[in-house]
């Protein structure tokens, strides 16, 4: 091969496409009329309105911190599908802070969601009383404080190590990239299960699983996964990214696309098989109330929608190389995780009665695009491609 078929571009050359610049305008101005709809809401109806803010926040932290943990994944294993999407995994993974900032309404209306934080229930509760020296204000803040400072950690040093590299850095950058995801893949494994106990599981605090941490961890990189799928099919229409992604890149998100629904549905059952076998009331619970009234049919659309349907999709591989066709699958699948959490959140509030509320849509738009304007932000500041990398020379087409 030629030296100038192999010589890589400048890095004025790499930057964002203005099309990104058209997708920041657009998030901008659907979370603007989004939020604007859903603060009238919160003001006439706060209460209501708080599982669903918790509902969206849980959703655009799923996709952060399952960006982070599949860019971790990626320095260890290796792959050119990383390597084309590793800049939209850096600038997803820095959306850290922005979490942290949303997560604030959380502790401010926690009374409105766990019943472990209103001094009342604990005294009439037994079991909360138990539970107190967890599930208390100040440890729960404290916990809230070490799993974002940990994310924030994280996502920094890899993005920082990510720059130097791009700077021809002489230091062995790729062993740290190495040890850090190592080490980073088990902390994040800790503090996101940990995490889903505390912001999810404690909204029925009488209710536990072993196996809710890992749905959390295996549903993050589900959502994850398939937004990569979305933006790199956008992207991939525009220059730099049309000369790097290939029907062979799509081919491989598809497969591991397929591995996480498979994977979903596996936990899924597992844990209702093994609570359902156990038959105790204070497990059951969990499960008669959302297969009560309407709540049973978004458990059948769970079942067929969210699994069978993109399992049996995901095996064709004709599928899985048609980018706009994979696309579409993927934000199936990303509605579906909507569905999954609203499915896991609200039935705490509304036992057996079904009933969708506007802001139960308007919050997680509005969350998500703001979460979607910061991310390009984020992905208009440096290279869409990781120039240091030495898997560069492998994809680039002069």
């Amino acid at each position: 091969m030629s030296t100038e078929s192999t010589a890589l571009p400048a890095a004025a050359e790499l930057m964002a496409p203005p099309f990104v610049v058209q997708l920041q305008r657009r998030a901008l101005w659907v979370t603007i009329v989004a939020a604007i709809l859903s603060a009238i809401l919160f003001v006439l109806h706060p209460r209501a309105a708080m599982p669903a803010y918790l509902i969206a926040f849980m959703l655009c932290l799923g996709v952060t911190l399952g960006c982070q943990a599949i860019l971790m994944m990626q320095h260890l294993s290796g792959g050119n599908w990383g390597v084309v999407t590793r800049r939209m995994l850096e600038a997803a993974s820095n959306t850290v802070p922005l979490m942290a900032l949303l997560f604030i309404p959380v502790l401010i209306g926690r009374h409105a969601l766990f019943a472990w934080s209103r001094a009342g229930d604990v005294a009439r509760d037994a079991m909360l009383q138990f539970k107190h020296p967890y599930l208390n204000t100040g440890a729960f803040i404290l916990r809230a404080v070490i799993y974002f400072v940990l994310w924030w950690l994280l996502a920094r040093y890899l993005q920082r190590w990510s720059d130097e590299q791009d700077r021809g850095s002489e230091r062995d950058l790729l062993v740290r990239f190495q040890n850090l995801s190592g080490v980073g893949l088990v902390i994040y494994f800790f503090s996101i299960s940990f995490a889903a106990i505390d912001w999810v599981m404690s909204l029925m605090p009488h209710w536990y699983s072993t196996v809710f941490g890992m749905l959390f961890v295996v549903g993050q990189g589900l959502a994850s996964f398939a937004f990569l799928v979305v933006i790199a099919m956008l992207l991939s229409q525009y220059p730099p990214l049309n000369r790097v992604i290939e029907a062979k890149h799509f081919h491989d998100l598809g497969k591991l696309l397929l591995t996480f629904v498979m994977l979903w549905a596996y936990l899924s059952y597992s844990q209702l098989i093994v609570i359902w076998s156990g038959n105790l009331p204070q497990e059951i619970d969990w499960y008669t109330m959302r297969t009560r009234g309407g709540w049973k049919w978004i458990a059948v659309l769970l079942i067929f929608v969210h699994f069978a349907l993109p399992f049996c999709l995901l095996l064709s591989r004709n599928l899985k190389k048609n980018a706009p066709k994979l696309a579409g699958l993927a934000l199936l699948i990303l509605v579906m995780r909507w569905m999954d959490m609203y499915w896991m959140v609200e039935p705490n509030f509304s036992p057996g009665h079904f009933h969708l509320k506007a802001t139960d849509i308007l919050l997680p738009i509005a969350m998500g695009g703001l979460w979607l304007t910061v991310f390009c932000i984020y992905l208009r500041r440096r290279p869409l491609l990781a120039v240091g990398d030495p898997h560069m020379p492998e994809i680039w087409k002069g």
